[in-house]
């Protein structure tokens, strides 16, 4: 297999409204609120989810960690 591109990027975060502060202030990305309440950013072709560390989004993840992230292909 080869890979071509990264679909996303997952950033665990305290609170997702400072951060949606920070990425929409100080970097000019797009907001996008999809699924159950969940927030991504997108510039150009680029996604970044937002996970708060303070609940699971799903069966992946055990321990969520502020600043931790994960990559998805």
């Amino acid at each position: 297999m080869k890979i071509t591109s990264l679909d996303h990027l997952v950033l665990t975060v305290k609170s997702i409204e400072s951060s949606v502060e920070f990425y929409q202030t100080a970097l000019c990305m797009a907001r996008k609120d999809f699924g159950k309440g969940r927030v991504a950013f997108h510039f150009g072709a680029q996604k970044r989810n937002l996970h708060p560390s303070n609940a699971i989004p799903d069966d992946n993840v055990r321990h969520p960690l502020s600043g931790s992230a994960d990559s998805c292909f």
